[in-house]
Formats: C-alpha cells, sequence, structure tokens
C-alpha cells in the first residue's frame, strides 16, 4: 500500500512497471502483481496505490488492514508532507492495525532529483522514535534512481522483519530471538559440550544454507568473534555467546535474511514460536492402528540420552534430565514418570525406562511425541520432511487376528479390580519394586501406568499395564481398547473377586481380547469369596486359565513371569484360547525370554563399552 498526497507515488509505481517516467501521471495506478520469478525474493508482490481524490477513508482502512508492508510517500523538497508523515499517516495507521502484530512501515522519499541535500537528517529522528519503521529510503521517480530497490526493501520488510530480532535503542538481540537462537544452538550442539566444531557448523551451515564451509571461511568466521569477544571461541569451537554475537552483527549489517533463514528453518514462524505444521505435522492414524517410534526414532532417541548423560551411568540425574529439556518451552515430565517407567536404585530413571517414558507417549498420544521430537529437532537431524517420518502406524488388529500374527511391538494390557485388590501393586511389581519399595512412593506422584520390555520368544517387546478406576456401573470404550485383560481381586478380601465376575460377564464374556484372573496378594491368608462360584470354578466354566498366584511382598525383586504370560497371549491372542491345557506354550515361551534378557543384558553391556 502507498499512502501520502502529491508526493509522487503513482510515478513510482508506474516508474517501476515502465522503466520509465510516465508523461501523464493518473490520480491512481492500477494494482498490479510483479511476478514471482522477477523478484529477488522469489515471492508474487501485490503493488495497491491510494488516491485521496478517488477513494473513501473506508476504503483505505481496508487495503491497511490487508497490506503486508505500507510505504508513506513524502516529497523531500516539501516539509509539509514530510510532517504529515507523523501527524498524519502513523498515527492513522497504528490505529487500523493490531499492536501485537504491527505490519513494518517504510518511509520513501521521492523526487531527490530536484534537491542538492538529502532529507536523512530529518528523517532518522523519526525513525528512531518509531518501532515500525522498517527503513527509509530516497529515491527519484523522474530518473529511476532506487526505484527497485525500494520494492525489494518492501519485500525484504515482510519477508525478514527486523522487530521481533533486534531493539535498535538498546543494540542488542531481543530476549525472544534469544531464546530461540539458544535452543538451535542446544539441537545443533550434537555432543553437548556448550561448543560448536567445526563438524558441527559445518552440519549446521548445511542445514541451513545447503552448502558447507570452506575451511578458511570457518576460520574467518571464528577469527571474527575472536576480534570482538573473549569468550565467543572456546577450544577452537564457537559458544554461545560468539554464536549470538554473530546473529547480532548479521542484522547490525542489514542480513537479517541469515538469521531469518535460520530461524524459519528450525520451524519459527514470523513472532518467532515454532509453527503448528512444524510441531504437528499431518499424521492419518486410522481405526484400530496403534503408533509406534521406528527404528531412525529409537536411534535419534538414544543420541539424545548419549548426549546427556554426561556421566555415563545409563541413567539420566535430575540435572540431566532438565538439561535435556532446556530446548523445551515446559518441562513435560513430572515426578510420576519416574513411576511409570524403570528407575536406578536412586530413582532416576535409567536408559530403558527413557525409552519406555518415549513409546508410552507415541502409543497414547502421538500429537504430543510428535512435538517432543520437533522441539529435540528430530527432523532437522535426521534430515527428514517432518517428525511424522519417526512414526510407525500398525496395521488393523483385525488383520492381525486375521493372519494370526503381528508386527507391533507395543501392547497394551488394561488391570480391572476392585478398590484395594493390589492393581498399583501389580503396575509397580513390573518395574521391578517389591513392596517396600512401593510404600515410599507420594500419593500425588502416583502412577496410572507402568511400561517396561518384556521377552518373548527371544523378541523384545514393550507391555503397557494401565490401571483403570474401579467404576462398574461405566467402562469407556478407552477402558475396554487393549490386547489382553487383568482382572485383580485380593485373595484376603471375601468381597473382591465379586467386581471381576461382574465386570467380565458384562464385558469380555463374547470379546476376543484374552483375559486373565490376577490371585493379588498370594502371602496372605486365602478367605472364601462371597460370590456363587469360586474364583477357579468360574475360570473353568468361562475357559479361562486358573487365577495366577500374586505377590509383590517380598524383600527381592518380584517375579516377572506374568508379564512375559501377559505379553504373549497379546501377541497371539488366537492361541491364549487353545493353549490352555497346554503348559509348554507359557513354558517356551518364557524360556526364551529368560535366555534373551540375559544375552541381552550382555549385548547391552557391549554397547556401552563402545560408546
Amino acid at each position: 500500500v502507498k499512502t501520502g498526497v502529491r508526493v509522487g507515488k503513482t510515478s513510482l509505481i508506474m516508474s517501476l512497471v515502465s522503466e520509465e517516467f510516465p508523461d501523464e501521471v493518473p490520480l491512481r495506478a492500477e494494482e498490479i502483481t510483479i511476478p514471482a520469478d522477477v523478484t529477488p525474493e522469489r515471492v508474487p508482490t501485490h503493488i495497491v496505490d491510494y488516491s485521496e481524490a478517488e477513494q473513501s477513508d473506508e476504503q483505505l482502512y481496508q487495503e491497511i488492514s490487508k497490506a503486508n508492508v505500507i510505504c508513506i510517500v513524502y516529497s523531500v523538497n516539501n516539509k509539509k508532507s514530510i510532517e504529515k508523515v507523523t501527524s498524519h499517516w502513523i498515527p492513522l495507521i497504528n490505529d487500523r492495525t493490531d499492536k501485537d502484530s504491527r505490519v513494518p512501515l517504510i518511509l520513501v522519499g521521492n523526487k531527490s532529483d530536484l534537491v542538492e541535500h538529502s532529507s536523512m537528517e530529518t528523517i532518522l529522528p523519526i525513525m528512531n522514535q518509531y518501532q515500525d519503521i522498517e527503513t527509509c529510503v530516497e529515491c527519484s521517480a523522474k530518473n529511476l534512481k532506487n526505484i527497485s530497490e525500494l520494492f525489494y526493501y518492501a519485500q525484504k520488510a515482510v519477508l525478514h522483519p527486523t522487530g521481533p530480532l533486534y531493539c535498535p535503542e538498546e543494540k542488542e538481540l531481543k530476549s525472544s530471538c534469544i531464546k530461540a537462537l539458544t535452543r538451535i544452538f542446544k539441537v545443533s550442539d550434537l555432543d553437548n559440550d556448550g561448543i560448536l566444531n567445526d563438524n558441527e557448523l559445518n552440519f549446521f551451515q548445511r542445514t541451513c544454507f545447503n552448502t558447507p564451509l570452506a575451511p578458511q571461511a570457518l576460520e574467518d568466521v571464528k577469527n571474527v568473534v575472536r576480534r570482538n569477544m573473549t569468550d565467543g571461541v572456546k577450544d577452537n569451537g564457537l559458544t554461545l555467546k560468539g554464536f549470538l554475537f554473530l546473529h547480532t552483527l548479521f542484522i547490525q549489517r542489514g542480513r537479517h535474511e541469515t538469521t531469518w533463514t535460520v530461524l524459519r528453518r528450525f520451524g519459527y514462524d514470523d513472532d518467532l514460536e515454532l509453527t503448528q505444521e512444524y510441531l504437528f505435522p499431518m499424521i492419518k492414524i486410522p481405526p484400530d492402528c496403534t503408533t509406534e517410534l521406528n527404528h531412525n526414532a529409537y536411534l535419534f532417541l538414544q543420541s539424545v540420552f548419549d548426549k546427556h548423560d554426561k556421566d555415563r551411568d545409563c541413567a539420566l540425574s535430575p540435572e540431566e534430565v532438565k538439561d535435556l529439556f532446556k530446548v523445551f518451552p515446559y518441562m513435560p515430565w513430572g515426578p510420576d514418570v519416574n513411576n511409570t517407567v524403570c528407575t536406578n536404585d536412586q530413582g532416576w530413571i535409567t536408559y530403558q525406562g527413557y525409552l519406555s517414558q518415549w513409546t508410552l507417549t507415541t502409543y497414547l498420544d502421538v500429537q504430543r511425541s510428535l512435538e517432543y521430537l520437533g522441539y529435540l529437532g528430530y527432523s532437522i537431524i535426521y534430515e527428514q520432511e517432518s517428525q511424522a517420518a519417526a512414526i510407525t502406524v500398525t496395521r488393523n488388529k483385525r488383520i492381525d487376528l486375521q493372519k494370526k500374527q503381528t508386527q507391533r511391538s507395543v501392547f497394551r494390557c488394561n488391570i480391572l479390580g476392585a478398590q484395594g485388590s493390589g492393581k498399583s501393586g501389580f503396575l509397580q511389581a513390573f518395574l521391578g519394586r517389591n513392596l517396600q519399595q512401593q510404600r515410599r512412593i507420594r500419593e500425588d506422584h502416583k502412577s496410572f501406568y507402568a511400561i517396561s520390555t518384556t521377552y518373548v520368544y527371544g523378541q523384545e517387546k514393550y507391555l503397557l499395564l494401565h490401571e483403570v478406576m474401579p467404576d462398574f456401573d461405566f467402562l469407556s470404550e478407552a477402558d475396554l481398547t487393549c490386547d489382553v485383560v487383568c482382572l485383580v481381586y485380593d485373595i484376603n478380601n471375601p468381597r473382591s473377586f465379586e467386581y471381576c465376575a461382574k465386570v467380565y460377564k458384562q464385558y469380555f464374556i463374547d470379546s476376543k481380547t484374552p483375559c486373565v484372573v490376577i490371585a493379588a496378594k498370594s502371602d496372605l491368608h486365602e478367605v472364601r469369596q462371597h460370590y456363587s462360584l469360586s474364583p477357579h470354578e468360574f475360570c473353568r466354566k468361562h475357559k479361562l486359565h486358573p487365577p495366577q498366584p500374586f505377590t509383590c511382598n517380598m524383600t527381592s525383586a518380584p517375579n516377572k513371569d506374568i508379564y512375559t504370560r501377559l505379553t504373549t497371549m497379546a501377541m497371539y491372542p488366537h492361541m491364549a484360547q487353545a493353549d490352555l491345557k497346554n503348559s509348554t506354550f507359557w513354558l517356551r515361551a518364557s524360556v526364551g525370554a529368560t535366555v534373551f534378557a540375559v544375552l541381552g543384558f550382555a549385548m547391552y553391556r557391549a554397547l556401552l563399552k563402545q560408546r
């Protein structure tokens, strides 16, 4: 949009289009669009003229609200037109635009061919007074001076605005820009040593600008930083301070596009927020399909773990966790995570627990997983289209049942039972915690999920346990959607089994989901249940496995066999029913598991030695 009166705005537009000064100038130029391929920035530019004589105020306001950039044209030889910039045009535009998303303004001094001197001295104070003024340019429609530059600056003001990046009064980067560049630095610092070495700088350069830096250019960059600050270069690599200094320098030298290219490559929008497209790429999940991380995603997450496990103890201390999540705008893991996955003796999340938590998030809430991978820069470091490349959507469960085999590696087991029957204990025992250790868990840090790995026929699988709150009158679709069901009762409480029997008869008697009855607290005295059938008779009548005794009241870690069984039933639901009488089925599965667990641990130790 061009504003101003009798200052030559229409002549400017016509000179640009025809590359010669027009003999006759209409009151207002027609709207024109300059195609993308003739502009340096490769974006189509739509130019709209305004004429007070021809147009109403209403039309002007409408055009202002649609504009991405506004050029206020004054005549360098007319003091009144210069005064009008501040007395009339800027207040009028500010009234019509939203405070938070101000439109960049460009001051254009036309008719520079008529005067010897420059109007810049008068204009500079105005520029300092109004932050929205992006730049000022003097030109002449008559002798075509600076005409194409003017339109280039207009494009640049939209595509690479200074406003969000830099504060000219303070001569420093704005805090939101520092925050974004700090995250970019941390993501690019692949070994997390606080400096970008030559490899990391080259990777960064290639990621953002598609070309590596020549060794000499790398040295030149570091020398510029060295000359200007003491702690910008360390161990021949660039520190965060040096990195921020370089961007300040680019902006001060008018090379905003360099900083904007970096910011946009790392997912930022014009307000320096990560874009929705970057954080939440499109991913289709048909019904009855589940979401898992693929091999590349696990490799990436492993590298993130390695980068932050500073003391190499295969667990993340609270400080290391905090450091890992510095690239997030908030802390994504609460204290409940430590009670959802395996931890070490200090209660710190182990390597396996860390991967388990990622697996859980991806299974339960894939959008959140995509967002988290976005903060960590997965698609940038692994050079993928988007984070969606990290996700495997499994095939429909119906097909798995028909083909009697599954490619899935995460299986969900819902745990149902009356209050106090021992469900939480069953979850925690899966993470290797006996009753004594469980008693230390704070009520407000409790988790209704537990996830860890099990081995079935030598294959590593994830079993996800979910404790469903007991409400017999209403179990939602989500409470019933799972691969295997555990009905837990307390053998010491005569009223406990009735809940399991009712739930089974109402919801699972005709379902294809395998069910297992767990006789919990089996270290206590078994009492007769107040129900028409004993648990054993009930299981026999409904062709279920006999109740499985279970306790976590012991000095060592609880036995894990039952969890292998549950995973096996989840993987082979058709065999779970047929093989009721065949105990060798269970035996084969769990023997394979023990052998593999030992082997797996040895392999992991070997891997650690290499790291």
